[in-house]
């Protein structure tokens, strides 16, 4: 009874633990998802802000159409020469249909305002505005007036654009951003805005709903800004088409996220009951655990007689703190050690062959690595982006499958190791860690049948009405290190050099020099007796000082001297 009272002692400690952490962790929860509901609302408001510009932009557009169209108008031009203000009405009541937002006036070449559409106290002559004198040399002027083409100081800023008129005079079309402009464009985006002179606090012009708090945002960074009972996300910018000359405007969008808060803080407030409610049910399920403990060495034989058939099954560890927990904990990593080393065995040998897997399973690589001579290959898929934007993700995936299984194939063939795939890339090594006189032709070999296979497969490709896959291969050899890279806790066995960037790079010029297979004066040395090639070029390659001599491979030489294959001592010395 005793015992049994220890060991529930121990659960009830276990299991306080998760409540202690649980209520720790909820203020860092809040905090998060109060993280996440600002990283949210800022991304809504920077696409509100976004549209907005896009807005603005096509106003912009519509004031350059609606002007240069009036200017050049056969109406508009007739009735400046009759100097017929009813006329010129008519025509500006025709674009006023279309563009009720625009204001229009008319000016004669004296400058004088002949007849106006829009405004409520107009400008009585064009020279009330400085900026516009360029116009009546002929010039077409787009500027930002902090009034509008209206004379009184309450208007709002506008755009206008002023066009001369064939023959003298001129037209002045403004596009005031009001009020009434802004909550059109707020409706749009569901966003409350506000332009604000940046010389003063007060806003020109604002949506109905626009917290009045939000003035003191900064430019270009997003605020919390709290109005009342409401919370609102707001930032300022300052657009370059609300720059007049003397005056900037800025424009402050506001995002009310009251709501949202207001969800998401109830929603948190339930997941804290939630984990409560879980805290207690394994408060609970703790205790009864102590009744099944019996259990555990029947457990630990069930797994010992499934271990001998390999059937790798875990016992559930006790955490009792004596023996049967070290047992049960001894067995499970026993358990992973050699689930481990067969999947590590199942796993490398689909990428190298048998003497390469028993040298390192044997543990022979040297942590840091060791100077040796390799040949590496890279092979890549031509226009493959082009390829994928064309292709669903699922069709994408087989076909690349599909690739690698027949390149594989060829490279293993060939006593390769594939080193790594990066996307539709294959980068394999010949002589890591082992070294052999041959590997340079292994690999041109292996560069030869990954050919005859791309061949093969396209065929079957078209067959499906697939379009052909094309390839570049680019073969080096020369000095590596190749070794363990990366930590005590996470390593990769690869190989690292000039060497290997040269091959890249040669895999790169095949594009450019428009062959299939080419190799470096390294590698043609020590196969030129074994295959049939060209030279092509000299390339020079970054970091290096000379230029590198290029071949390009047409093909295995006839009659060419057989490899040797490592002899069973040979065998017996590298693993």
């Amino acid at each position: 009874m005793m015992r049994l009272n220890t060991v529930r002692a121990k659960l009830a400690t276990l299991v306080a633990l998760p409540v202690l952490v649980t209520v720790a962790a909820l203020p860092v929860l809040s905090w998060l998802i109060e993280k996440q509901l600002v990283e949210q609302a800022d991304e809504r408001i920077v696409d509100g802000e976004r549209a907005f510009r896009a807005e603005v932009k096509d106003s912009l557009l519509d004031l350059q159409l609606a002007s240069t169209v009036l200017a050049t108008d056969s109406g508009t031009l007739a009735a400046f020469a009759a100097h017929d203000a009813a006329a010129l009405r008519v025509v500006g009541q025709q674009f006023e249909a279309v563009y009720p937002e625009l204001d229009i006036l008319f000016f004669d070449g004296a400058g004088k305002l002949v007849t106006q559409l829009g405004c409520d106290h107009p400008l009585d002559a064009l020279g009330s505005y400085p900026e516009l004198a360029p116009v009546t040399h002929g010039e077409v002027v787009r500027t930002v007036t902090a009034h509008g083409c209206e004379a009184i100081e309450s208007a709002p800023p506008a755009h206008m654009i002023a066009a001369p008129v064939k023959g003298g005079g001129a037209v002045v079309v403004c596009s005031p951003v009001s009020s009434s402009y802004l909550a059109n464009a707020g409706e749009k985006f569901g966003l409350e805005l506000a332009m604000v002179p940046d010389k003063s606090a007060t806003p020109v012009a604002t949506t109905p709903k626009f917290p009045k708090a939000a003035v003191i945002t900064t430019l270009e960074k997003s605020q919390m800004i709290d109005d009342g009972a409401r919370a609102w996300e707001a930032i300022r910018w300052a657009p370059k088409t609300l720059r007049a000359p003397g005056d900037r405007f800025d424009m402050i969008a506001a995002l009310d996220v009251s709501d949202i808060r207001t969800v998401v803080r109830w929603n948190l407030a339930k997941v804290a009951l939630l984990l409560f409610a879980a805290v207690a049910v394994s408060v609970f399920l703790g205790w009864r655990l102590a009744s099944v403990m019996g259990e555990a060495l029947k457990r630990v034989g069930s797994a010992l007689k499934k271990l001998e058939k390999s059937e790798y099954t875990h016992v559930v560890v006790v955490k009792t703190g004596d023996e049967l927990e070290d047992l049960a904990t001894g067995f499970n990593t026993m358990v992973d050690g050699l689930k481990e080393r067969d999947k590590l065995r199942t796993t490398m040998g689909k990428y190298m062959t048998q003497v390469v897997m028993d040298h390192l399973m044997n543990g022979q690589v040297a942590l840091g690595g060791a100077s040796i001579k390799v040949t590496i290959l890279f092979s890549d898929i031509r226009s493959f982006t082009t390829i994928s934007e064309k292709m669903e993700a699922q069709a994408l995936v087989g076909l690349l499958n599909e690739y690698f299984t027949e390149m594989v194939t060829a490279v293993m063939s060939e006593e390769g190791v594939v080193d790594k795939y990066i996307g539709d890339a294959i980068m394999a090594v010949f002589g890591a860690p082992v070294p052999k006189a041959d590997d340079a032709v292994h690999a041109v070999r292996a560069a030869v049948k990954m050919s005859e296979a791309l061949a093969e497969l396209n065929e079957r490709l078209k067959e499906r009405g697939l379009a052909p896959l094309a390839t570049g291969i680019g073969i080096h050899t020369g000095d590596v290190v190749a070794g363990n890279i990366g930590s005590e806790k996470r390593m990769e066995y690869t190989v690292i050099g000039d060497a290997v960037n040269l091959a890249s790079r040669l895999e790169t010029a095949t594009k450019e020099l428009g062959v299939h297979i080419l190799i470096s004066e390294d590698t043609y040395a020590l196969t030129k007796d074994h295959i049939l090639a060209r030279p092509v070029k000299e390339i020079h390659v970054k970091g290096r000082a000379k230029p590198v001599m290029t071949y390009e491979v047409l093909g295995l030489r006839d009659g060419a001297p057989e490899l040797v294959a490592p002899s069973p001592a040979e065998h017996a010395a590298s693993a």
